[in-house]
């Protein structure tokens, strides 16, 4: 047979049947037989790689090794939406909707707000070509080769005519496939995602497009755009996107008024935690599409749409115990350890979530809550990651079926004494050198992204080496070898489950091993100064030091005075520097690392150079913001010229003020008349 003839004809019966089982749920054809039918298609496709097309199903395994991602500007900016918690605030945005069309009749359409990553797809002739993320709104990575693992996505749609038009869609990771990837990664001794949310965002950035598509990545798509009209409603375009073989949510509604949406929102407040996937608000937008022209935006968001978000879900649980967790700096965390009321063990759901345990910060906040065990307990998750204990049920509290809690004097772990600070909230256990959750918590934390970066070893591997022997500091990291590491296991049985894990070292984990441990001696001296555990030195401050005083010498040999002439150095901060160099053994340990081949010196290190827009202009920052961490939006500044300042003075050129911002730097700034500029403002100074 015509090999291009049968490629042409394999390719429609696949994407035919991938179509049918994923978005019809029908299978019209065994497993068996469509591997067998896509193994004829990949090896027709090896034979004519010329052959193969742009939508072919062999798209959907990966295998494509990405170095990096290119940056793509985007046809459409990705503009957010401004936020509302409350019902009056929505009754307030309609208001203005109704204000700002004259009284012309209008209507919205709901949409749930599901908790992933903003995608933006590109179609040309029909076919798939491009998928961005949101990035800074203006320029996203370029990850189509990923984006083209998702099976519900159609590479190519049969549209009535030509051209160029674009999808916007939500990636996220479904709840079986965020399971089943975490369980995977603590069979491997590999640290496991917080959240659904999290594990999507960093799936979608993977390099290996091959291991992108064995996690089973998902995406709902909400929106059309392309340079001509097409529809007029926004229940159009979904209708549309639904029959051209799109993955689009069936949850949306159109709604005739704001009580309507109110009561959409209302309805879907407990009804959204049967949903496969994390969601956390509403997305609120007029559905003509003219009527939104005649809106228009503001600098931040567009005027005819809001998202409502909803409040953390709280759930009562029975508190069974309190254990005592021991940090890397001797700090001991009370954690409450739960169960729901029929006492099973298997802890309660909140959030899309099973919850065992949830922190108790520390003993004022036992106090303060004036728990005891047996107690019945209410628990939410802070921006729906971390669990905590909000409240307690007095009401069903029984004094002679619950126990009152008694905070250690020793440490758990090691039998140290713990000691309290004045003015601290911590107790901290004082056997720093010899309790094995602090000597590996030291470890964990110079591996960090933001530090060494060693992103090969986690806390499973970190804690083999350290049961064998191997690594018992930090710097015993730059002593293993092959020898060392290949062939080392360890079996764990879950204590809950009973089921048996194998963490173990096999050739090609080793070599990643050694190639992250050989590649942190490149980490540049800010990142090696915040990984090696300065009490109150984090990221930011070991920036700000490394920038002052451009390297370790200078840094070990200033007094308290000169320390606290550096940027954002307090009291605190230069005490807990100036007791850690005093310190014989840190010295030696720091002369081991650069011994090792660390870089101990800011001075000839290389920054990263974008452009020079913001050349000879000083820049302040306050609040929170959309497109950008706090590190992340002060190398863009660096990067393309600009200085980041430690504080508001005549000398300052542009405070960028993001959302929640600090009432005393704004001020300042208008009583010295300093240049305020929004996120939006600062990205425009980019371009």
């Amino acid at each position: 047979m015509n090999p291009a003839k049968r490629i042409s004809e394999l390719t429609e019966k696949l994407n035919y049947y991938n179509q049918r089982y994923y978005m019809d749920s029908v299978s019209e054809i065994s497993d068996q037989d469509f591997d067998l039918l896509l193994k004829e298609l990949e090896s027709l496709e090896n034979q004519h790689p010329d052959l193969k097309l742009p939508e072919s199903p062999t798209h959907r395994v990966g295998g494509t090794i990405t170095k990096n991602f290119a940056s793509v500007e985007h046809r459409y900016p990705m503009l957010s939406l401004a936020n509302t918690y409350n019902e009056q605030e929505l009754i307030d945005f309609d208001e203005r909707v109704k204000k700002g069309l004259n009284g012309e009749a209008y209507e919205y359409i709901c949409e749930l707000k599901f908790d992933g990553i903003s995608l933006s797809m590109t179609y040309e002739n029909s076919i798939f070509v491009r998928g961005v993320t949101r990035g800074d709104g203006v320029r996203g990575d370029d990850i189509t080769n990923n984006v083209k693992t998702i099976k519900t996505l159609p590479l190519k749609v049969a549209v009535p005519r030509g051209g160029t038009f674009e999808i916007r869609g939500e990636g996220f990771l479904p709840y079986s496939s965020f399971e089943k990837m975490n369980a995977d990664a603590e069979a491997a001794g590999e640290e496991s995602y917080a959240n659904a949310r999290n594990a999507a965002s960093g799936s979608f950035k993977l390099q290996d497009s091959g291991e992108v598509a064995r996690r089973g990545l998902d995406a709902y798509v909400y929106q059309f755009l392309s340079d001509e009209e097409v529809f007029t409603t926004h229940e159009e375009s979904l209708i549309a996107l639904k029959n051209l073989g799109f993955n689009v949510s069936p949850t949306w509604q159109k709604c005739t008024d704001i009580q309507s949406v109110i009561e959409y929102i209302k309805l879907w407040d407990e009804k959204r935690y049967s949903l496969p996937l994390a969601t956390d608000g509403i997305v609120i937008k007029l559905n003509s599409i003219a009527q939104r022209a005649e809106l228009g935006y503001t600098a931040k968001n567009p005027r005819w749409a809001i998202a409502y978000k909803y409040k953390a879900e709280s759930k009562p649980a029975i508190l069974k115990a309190v254990t005592y967790q021991v940090g890397r700096t001797g700090a001991i965390t009370p954690v409450a350890e739960l169960d729901n009321d029929k006492l099973n063990g298997k802890g309660i759901h909140l959030s899309g979530t099973t919850v065992k345990r949830a922190s108790l910060h520390n003993a004022n906040e036992i106090e303060r809550l004036g728990l005891r065990i047996g107690d019945t307990v209410f628990v939410e998750k802070g921006g729906e990651i971390i669990p905590k204990v909000t409240a307690v049920d007095v009401s069903k509290r029984d004094m002679l079926s619950t126990q009152e809690i008694v905070y250690p004097t020793t440490c758990p772990e090691c039998g140290g004494q713990l000691t309290r600070k004045e003015g601290e909230a911590n107790h901290y256990c004082t056997n720093e050198k010899g309790c094995p959750p602090q000597i590996r918590g030291r470890i964990e934390h110079f591996i960090h992204r933001k530090a060494m970066n060693i992103d090969s070893l986690g806390e499973g591997k970190i804690e083999l080496l350290y049961d064998k022997g191997l690594v018992n500091d930090i710097t015993d990291l730059y002593d293993l070898t092959y020898e060392k590491l290949f062939g080392l296991e360890k079996v764990i049985e879950d204590e809950l489950t009973g089921k048996i894990r194998k963490i173990g070292f096999k050739e090609k984990t080793v070599q990643n091993i050694l190639e992250g441990i050989e590649k942190s001696k490149q980490a540049p001296f800010k990142q090696v100064l915040f990984g090696i555990g300065i009490r109150y030195v984090g990221a930011t401050v070991a920036e700000k030091l490394a920038s002052f005083f451009k390297n370790i010498d200078n840094i070990k040999n200033a007094d308290y005075e000169t320390l606290r002439t550096a940027p954002e150095i307090g009291d605190k901060i230069a005490q807990s520097i100036g007791e850690y160099f005093q310190n014989e053994e840190n010295q030696i340990f720091i002369e081991r690392l650069r011994l090792a081949g660390l870089q101990f010196s800011a001075q000839d290190e290389v920054k990263e150079f974008e452009g020079d827009q913001l050349t000879g202009k000083t820049f302040l920052y306050t609040g929170t913001f959309v497109n950008f961490e706090r590190e992340a939006l002060e190398q863009k500044i660096e990067a393309n010229g600009g200085k980041v300042v430690s504080g508001v003075s005549g000398k300052l050129d542009f405070l960028i003020v993001g959302e929640k911002p600090g009432a005393s730097k704004i001020q300042k700034a208008q009583k010295l008349n300093v240049r305020m500029i929004s996120e939006e403002e600062f990205m425009a100074m980019l371009a």
